[in-house]
């Protein structure tokens, strides 16, 4: 079997246990550029990824803040790329509040200014969350492109620099996570002395949400 077909194929594993289908832990994998439908033939591409757990996604992008570059999103419809496809990776034993408390603990340690392309990126945090939920490795071909970084980071199109998060137009500040009452107030500027580790940053037009970061 071709380079081209296995990833194909692994692509396509879907979970079929029913009796564990709320605790099931998939990647779901998008695709950054259409010229991955020829370089995947060659066993890479560039690919942005986000795990899906308790019927929501979690990702990593970047902005220029020393907070919680880790958003949750409606699975498969990360906006700015193409959904290709989702992958299980099992299933963990986490509650639904226990996966909270974890995933917000994590946003400590991945901050929207320390995401870099080859070193720290998107496919780098969903094999950590994978690796610490569920004892296992996304597939090596998702993140190869990365491996190779140095000699493929000076040949990537400047646009796949812009990341989910700094796409985003408007950053909109919610004092409390998941009340109905926020701010509207549409500033890029953050003040050392704000309380940024309670706060939630929205765009209504792509409902994008970063997890609030709880410090460890």
């Amino acid at each position: 079997m071709g380079v081209g077909n296995t990833l194909s194929s692994n692509c396509s594993i879907i979970g079929t246990n029913d009796g564990f289908i709320d605790r099931e832990v998939f990647l779901n994998v998008y695709d950054l550029t259409p010229l991955n439908s020829y370089s995947i033939w060659l066993g890479f591409g560039v690919f942005h990824t986000g795990i899906e757990v308790y019927g929501m996604e979690y990702g990593f992008g970047a902005h220029d803040y020393s907070i919680s570059g880790v958003f949750e999103v409606e699975p498969k419809s990360c906006p700015g790329f193409s959904y290709r496809c989702s992958i299980s990776l099992g299933h963990l034993s986490m509650s639904a509040s226990e996966f909270r408390e974890f995933i917000e603990a994590m946003a400590s340690d991945y901050h929207g200014d320390t995401y870099h392309l080859i070193s720290k990126n998107c496919n780098h945090f969903s094999d950590d969350i994978s690796q610490r939920i569920t004892g296992k490795r996304i597939p090596g071909w998702v993140n190869r492109l990365a491996k190779i970084g140095a000699l493929f980071s000076c040949l990537l199109p400047e646009s796949l620099e812009v990341t989910t998060i700094k796409q985003m137009p408007d950053y909109h500040t919610y004092e409390d996570y998941g009340s109905d009452s926020a701010s509207t107030s549409s500033s890029h500027e953050a003040s050392e002395n704000d309380e940024v580790d309670h706060r939630v940053l929205l765009s209504p037009a792509t409902e994008i949400v970063l997890i609030r970061e709880v410090p460890r």
